[in-house]
C-alpha cells in the first residue's frame, strides 16, 4: 500500500503543534492561576444575567411543554398561530412559577425561619437536660469515673459541634437572602432573558445547529447534534424528575411527621425534600441533622423518625422514584456513587446535583466509542460476552 508521506507528516505536525500550544496554555494558567481565576470570575459575573436566564428557561421549559402539549389542545387554540399559542403557554408557565414561589415564601419560609430561631433558643435547655440524663444513668449503673469523664468529654465535643452548626443556620440563611437581594437586578434581567429564550427556543436551537454544520464536517456535525440531544434528554429527565420526586417526598414527610406529632415538622420536611435532590447521599444528608434536632427534644421520637425515614426512602427508591425517573440515567449504582464522589469533590454541592447526569453523558460517549471500535474489529459489543 502506497503511503502519502506528505499528508502523514502534515497531520503529525498539526497535531504536535496543537499539543504544544495546549501544553503552553495549560502551564501558563497554572503559573498565573490567581489572575486566571480572577478573569474567569469577572467573565462569570458579567454573564450572570444570561446564566440565570438560561437556568430559569431550562427549568421552566418543562412546564411550558406541559401546557403546550397537554393543556392547550383545544380546537380554538390549535388553529391559533404558533406565536399566539406560545405566548399563552409562557404566560401560564410564569404564573405557575410565581404562584409556587409565592406559596413557598408565604407559608413555608416563615415557618422554617421561626423553627430555626426557636431551635437556636432552645438548644441550651435541650443540652442541659440530656447532660443531666447521662449523668443520672452513669450514676445508676456505677460506671468508672474515668469512663464517665471520657464519655462526658465526647458528649461535650458533640454538643459544641452541634451548637455551632445550629447557631450558624440563621447567619447562613441571612447570607443567602442577602446574596439573592444583592443580585435582584441580575435575577430580573435573567427572568426577562428567559422569556426571550422560551419564545424563540426553536430559533436558538436552529441557529446553534446552523453554526455547528458550518464549522464542522457533516459527519462530525451529526455527532455533535446527536450528543446535544442526548445531553438535553438526560439532564431534562433527571432534573425535572428529581425536582418532582423531592417535592413529593417533602410533602409526604410533612404529612407523616405531622401525624406522629414530631417537632420542627416544617423545617425537617424542607431539609428532607431539598437534600433528596442529591442521589444516593441525599437521604443521609437530610436524615442525620434532622435526627439530631429531634433527639434534643425527644430521643424516643428521634428513633421513630429514623424508622419513618427508612420507610419513606424505601417507598421512594422502589415505587415513587422509578415511576417518575424511569431509566433516565442508564448507569449502575457503582457509577452513580463514583460520579457523586468525584463531582462533589470538584464542584461541591452543584457537582453532587449534576454529577450523575454529567457522568451518564460521558459514560455513553465512551461506550459508543468502545462499541464502534469493537464492531470495526468484528468483536461482540455486549459486556456479558466477555465474562468467560
Amino acid at each position: 500500500m502506497k503511503i502519502d508521506w506528505n499528508k502523514k507528516y502534515t497531520t503529525i505536525a498539526v497535531y504536535s503543534f496543537l499539543v504544544i500550544c495546549a501544553s503552553i496554555a495549560f502551564f501558563s494558567i497554572l503559573n498565573k492561576i490567581d489572575e486566571f481565576t480572577s478573569t474567569l470570575g469577572w467573565i462569570v459575573s458579567t454573564l450572570q444575567p444570561f446564566i440565570i436566564g438560561f437556568v430559569i428557561a431550562y427549568l421552566l421549559n418543562f412546564i411550558l411543554s406541559f401546557y403546550e402539549k397537554k393543556v392547550l389542545v383545544f380546537d380554538s387554540i390549535k388553529n391559533m398561530k404558533k406565536k399566539g399559542k406560545r405566548g399563552i403557554a409562557i404566560l401560564l408557565t410564569y404564573i405557575t412559577a410565581f404562584i409556587i414561589l409565592y406559596l413557598f415564601t408565604k407559608f413555608v419560609l416563615p415557618q422554617v425561619v421561626d423553627s430555626i430561631a426557636g431551635l437556636v433558643n432552645d438548644v441550651p435547655t435541650y443540652v442541659t437536660n440530656v447532660t443531666k440524663l447521662i449523668e443520672e444513668i452513669s450514676a445508676k449503673i456505677n460506671l468508672e469515673s474515668e469512663y464517665v469523664g471520657l464519655a462526658m468529654d465526647k458528649w461535650n465535643d458533640f454538643v459544641n459541634y452541634t451548637i455551632s452548626i445550629i447557631t450558624n443556620l440563621l447567619p447562613v440563611l441571612g447570607e443567602t437572602v442577602r446574596v439573592i437581594l444583592s443580585s435582584i437586578w441580575n435575577i430580573i434581567l435573567g427572568i426577562i432573558i428567559s422569556i426571550y429564550l422560551l419564545i424563540d427556543k426553536e430559533n436558538f436551537c436552529a441557529l446553534s445547529k446552523k453554526i455547528t454544520y458550518a464549522i464542522f464536517s457533516n459527519e462530525h456535525a451529526n455527532v455533535a447534534v446527536e450528543l446535544a440531544h442526548r445531553t438535553n434528554d438526560t439532564f431534562g429527565k433527571f432534573l425535572s424528575g428529581k425536582i418532582i420526586d423531592s417535592a413529593i417526598i417533602g410533602v409526604l414527610t410533612f404529612i407523616i411527621l405531622t401525624v406522629f406529632k414530631m417537632p420542627y415538622t416544617i423545617l425537617i420536611s424542607v431539609i428532607i425534600g431539598i437534600t433528596n435532590i442529591i442521589p444516593f447521599f441525599g437521604p443521609f444528608f437530610g436524615a442525620i441533622p434532622s435526627f439530631i434536632i429531634i433527639m434534643f427534644v425527644s430521643p424516643i421520637k428521634a428513633l421513630w423518625f429514623l424508622v419513618i425515614i427508612v420507610v419513606i426512602q424505601q417507598l421512594d427508591g422502589n415505587i415513587i422514584g422509578p415511576k417518575i425517573l424511569g431509566d433516565s440515567i442508564g448507569i449502575s449504582a457503582f457509577w452513580i456513587l463514583f460520579s457523586l464522589l468525584v463531582a462533589g469533590k470538584l464542584l461541591g454541592l452543584v457537582g453532587m446535583i449534576i454529577g450523575v447526569p454529567l457522568f451518564a453523558i460521558i459514560y455513553s460517549i465512551i461506550k459508543d466509542i468502545i462499541e464502534a471500535k469493537l464492531n470495526k474489529k468484528g468483536l461482540p459489543e455486549q459486556t456479558k460476552d466477555y465474562m468467560n
